[in-house]
C-alpha cells in the first residue's frame, strides 16, 4: 500500500510553496515554545516543528535547480518563438541530459520516443503552439503510446487545454510538460546557436 499525501494538506501546500516559508513557520513554533511552555517541557513542545523543517528541506531540494520567475518566462519565451523542429531538437538534448535515449518518431500522434532503464514515453510536440488544445491529439497519443506499451507526455508551451482534454488526461495519466516543469526541463539544455 502506497501513502499518498492529500493534496490540499498544510504539508503538501506548504511542499509546493516557497522552501523559505515552512523554515519560518518552524522557527515560529520554536520561539513560541521556548517563550511561552513551562521550562521542563519546551524542547519536547519544539519538537513539533520539525515536521515543517523537514517540508521546508524537502521543497528546497525540489527547489534548487528550477528557474526563477523571470528565467521561466524568458526561456518559455524564446522556445515560443521557435519552430517544431527547432523545439524538438531542444527538448531532445534536455532529455539526453536527463539521461534519456530520445529517437524521434514518424508518426503523426509522437514525435519523440523517450528510453530510460526499460521504460518508454511517447512525447507529442508538434501542437505545444495551438491556442486551445482538444481532445482529438491526447487519444491519438494516448492510444498510440498504448499501443507500443509506452508512457505518454504531452507539451503544452501556449494555450490551455479543453475541460474535456484535460479530464481525459488526467484519467489516462498522459503527463502535461507546461509552465515551470517545461522551463525547467529546457534549462537542462543550452540552446543551439
Amino acid at each position: 500500500m502506497k501513502l499518498k499525501m492529500a493534496e490540499n494538506s498544510v504539508f503538501a501546500i506548504l511542499l509546493r510553496s516557497s522552501w523559505w516559508i515552512s523554515v519560518v513557520v518552524g522557527a515560529i513554533i520554536v520561539v513560541l515554545c521556548l517563550a511561552l511552555l513551562p521550562k521542563d517541557i519546551r524542547f519536547v513542545g519544539a519538537a513539533g516543528s520539525l515536521p515543517f523543517l523537514v517540508i521546508g528541506a524537502m521543497a528546497a531540494k525540489r527547489q534548487w535547480n528550477q528557474p526563477s520567475a523571470s528565467a521561466t518566462e524568458a526561456l518559455l519565451a524564446q522556445a515560443a518563438a521557435m519552430s517544431s523542429r527547432d523545439l524538438q531538437a531542444w527538448l531532445t538534448r534536455a532529455w539526453q541530459a536527463e539521461g534519456y535515449t530520445v529517437s524521434p518518431l514518424q508518426q503523426s500522434s509522437a514525435d519523440l520516443q523517450l528510453a530510460r532503464n526499460g521504460q518508454t514515453t511517447w512525447v507529442q510536440t508538434k501542437r505545444s503552439k495551438a491556442g486551445v488544445h482538444g481532445i482529438e491529439p491526447l487519444r491519438a497519443l494516448h492510444d498510440a503510446a498504448s499501443k507500443a506499451d509506452a508512457a505518454s507526455v504531452y507539451v503544452l508551451l501556449q494555450g490551455d487545454l479543453s475541460d474535456n482534454a484535460r479530464v481525459f488526461a488526467r484519467d489516462k495519466k498522459i503527463v502535461l510538460l507546461q509552465n515551470l516543469e517545461l522551463a525547467t526541463l529546457l534549462k537542462k539544455a543550452p540552446i543551439a546557436v
